[in-house]
């Protein structure tokens, strides 16, 4: 590696943060003491007062003791809370030139496990990472940790110093091998680090003047590699996002104020307010200090401002532009570090916390607890302390949030349990639609008509009250087979029936959708207001369709409530066809499990996108169980209790 040139014109930005982490005892606290203290900045006296203490307790000097403030660090010698280090590395070179260097505030996080927590707390905090690792040990479980928490926490600017070079003897060729297995292990959690770097702290080698002892190494030293990295994501890039903080009364005005977390705004701009969906216009921009009143403000700035209309917003709102809005979901897909003394199980409920909104959530799913050394993943019934996982949440109502990768401010969460944090996260909703478009209204002065044909007319003239099986299951459970049958033998005992299957409708109705997330949900609500328009036209209607979200098979019964106008529980009845993932992938009657698997069909329930099973089915026919003759007469049982005939047509 080659030095780095033209990094230090930084002068004058904002602080950049950096966490310092690594496995216990592998030098971190020592590099970091011995860093400022070259850069000299340590305040007068230091130096001696730790030369002072290291001598009454007759150990030898000591660098970790200039940065371990607690008197149980010192005692044991470990890092036990964060420490907060504010220094600039603006230095003079061996040739004399001024390098104008940068500001920091250097985070030196504990290396012990039973302090991960703490860890994690200054890291999310952070720009940047240095991660610290013993020449000698090599990389430790715990070094994989961290690494892989620095990703899940969204950093990606990190370097490695491989510590304590002069106790290998300076050895290039230790230096490579544990070089070579860390980056190929950072690279599997999507981080590439700016550079490796051998270093010997108590020496101050490769810190910030290179070392003689390793004139094998050409790349940059710790502070050439600091310098060289940048600030935060640019968040001004990214769409508006303004978390509503609070709302102030003023005279006649009301004043949302709020930390704008990405994008920017200008008076005149139309914003949406999620989840309500509620949209006004920018009338001012209201903010303290020189600059009072201006018709712009940008991501990372506290401003207030006034709207017209003045509707009703509350803290916990979202606004951005309506143009580029972001997801509204009551089902919320994430990677969760659990710091929880509990473990996490399905059905414990928390509050979640993303940017200022707090809404109850429960645990519906544990998908997978992932190890943290080899990246490998097990089922699991519930997550322990320091775990990482997969989940799903489920909210009591929608949340307006970013998948992480898309937009890092209000993509990460923090779980509370009571008023302690016990859990963070990104989101990732990879395989979950956006429910926005689903419960958008852009129809306006409608009147519906009133039929003089009722319900009660129908159901005398067809001898059966109208309504919905809706069957939902996994592709290859039974479903259409079950309803195929099902609607013959109604037919014949005359039932009005009509059949509605997936393919079918995809032939004509909805031909026009794919099978995104967003397509299949769209696929669904469609079908849901067909099957209620024909029960309400007295037709016991059979639906099959997979189905995979609850929240669309319940956007379905109340499309039937709606139309008829009543909460009649009679009208909808969930059908779930239940089979196991690998009962259904063994019969896979039209072969997509299998091209699934060989990658040629995306987005695929069961292996590439989710199931929800439901909660509580009007009716489940296990048909890894029964014959289909017999699942076939526990429907028609089913039937005729629910839909019972009361006269010929």
């Amino acid at each position: 590696m080659a030095p780095l040139d033209g990094v230090f014109e930084t002068a004058g930005a904002d602080p950049l943060r950096i966490v310092t982490v690594g496995h216990v005892d592998h030098g971190k606290s020592t590099l970091i003491g011995r860093l400022i203290a070259d850069l000299g900045a340590l305040p007068e006296g230091k130096i001696e007062a730790v030369a002072e203490m290291c001598a009454r307790r007759g150990m030898p000097f000591e660098w970790a003791f200039v940065t371990d403030a607690l008197k149980a660090e010192r005692d044991q010698g470990i890092t036990i809370d964060v420490s907060h280090i504010w220094l600039s590395s603006a230095r003079t070179g061996l040739d004399g030139r001024k390098i104008a260097g940068r500001d920091y505030v250097l985070l030196d996080a504990p290396g012990h496990r039973e302090f991960l927590r703490n860890m994690v707390t200054g890291a999310a905090a952070s720009d940047a990472g240095l991660i610290v690792v013993d020449a000698r040990d090599g990389v430790q479980d715990q070094s994989k940790r961290h690494g892989f928490l620095l990703s899940l926490l969204g950093i990606r600017q990190v370097a490695v110093a491989v510590s304590k070079m002069d106790l290998v003897g300076h050895d290039q060729a230790r230096f490579d091998v544990v070089a070579a297995e860390f980056t190929s292990y950072l690279a599997t959690v999507g981080i590439e680090p700016r550079a490796v770097i051998p270093v010997s702290a108590r020496d101050g080698d490769n810190l910030v003047t290179r070392s003689t002892a390793m004139g094998w190494y050409t790349g940059p030293t710790v502070i050439e590699a600091l310098d060289g990295f940048g600030g935060l994501n640019p968040s001004a890039d990214l769409p508006l996002r303004l978390p509503v903080q609070d709302v102030y009364k003023f005279d006649d005005r009301r004043i949302i104020a709020g930390r704008i977390e990405a994008g920017g705004l200008r008076v005149g701009d139309t914003l949406l307010f999620s989840p309500s969906n509620k949209t006004a216009r920018i009338a001012s921009i209201e903010a303290w200090g020189p600059q009072a009143r201006r018709d712009h403000a940008a991501a990372g700035e506290s401003i207030g401002i006034t709207l017209d209309p003045q509707i009703f917003v509350e803290r916990g709102d979202l606004a951005s532009h309506d143009t580029a809005p972001p997801m509204l979901t009551s089902v919320i897909h994430a990677r969760v570090f659990w710091l929880g003394a509990k473990p996490l199980a399905v059905g414990n409920r928390y509050r979640l916390k993303l940017a200022t909104a707090e809404v109850p959530v429960e645990v519906q799913a544990i998908e997978r607890v992932i190890d943290t050394s080899d990246l490998g993943a097990c089922p699991i019934d519930a997550v322990p302390t320091d775990a990482v996982a997969d989940l799903v949440l489920r909210a009591r109502g929608l949340v307006a949030l970013d998948a992480y990768a898309t937009c890092p401010p209000t993509g990460r969460f923090v779980l509370l349990d009571g008023y302690e944090p016990v859990g963070g996260g990104i989101v990732d909703m990879a395989g979950y639609p956006d429910q926005r478009p689903l419960d958008s209204r852009k129809s306006t002065n409608l009147t519906a008509v009133a039929a003089r044909t009722t319900r009660v007319m129908r159901t005398a003239r067809n001898g059966h009250a109208g309504g919905v099986l809706w069957f939902t299951g996994l592709s290859g459970a039974g479903k259409s087979t079950l309803a195929v049958a099902v609607e013959q033998r109604l037919f014949q005992r005359g039932y009005q029936v009509y059949l509605l299957d997936g393919d079918n409708v995809r032939r004509g109705l909805n031909t026009n959708l794919g099978f995104s997330p967003d397509d299949r949900a769209e696929n669904i609500r469609r079908v849901g207001e067909v099957a209620a328009l024909f029960a309400e036209a007295g037709l016991l209607v059979l639906s099959a369709f997979i189905s995979p979200y609850r929240s669309d098979r319940e956007r379905a019964r109340a499309a039937s409530h709606s139309l008829i106008g009543e909460a009649d529980e009679r009208l909808f009845h969930e059908v779930f066809v239940k089979a196991d993932l690998a009962l259904c992938e063994q019969r896979d009657p039209k072969g997509l499990y299998k091209r699934a698997r060989a990658g040629e069909i995306p987005d695929f329930t069961g292996v590439s996108a989710p199931y929800e099973a439901p909660e509580a089915a009007d009716l489940t026919i296990d048909t890894g169980h029964l014959t289909v003759e017999e699942a076939v007469e526990q429907v028609l049982h089913y039937v005729a209790l629910h839909f019972p005939m009361v006269g010929g047509p």
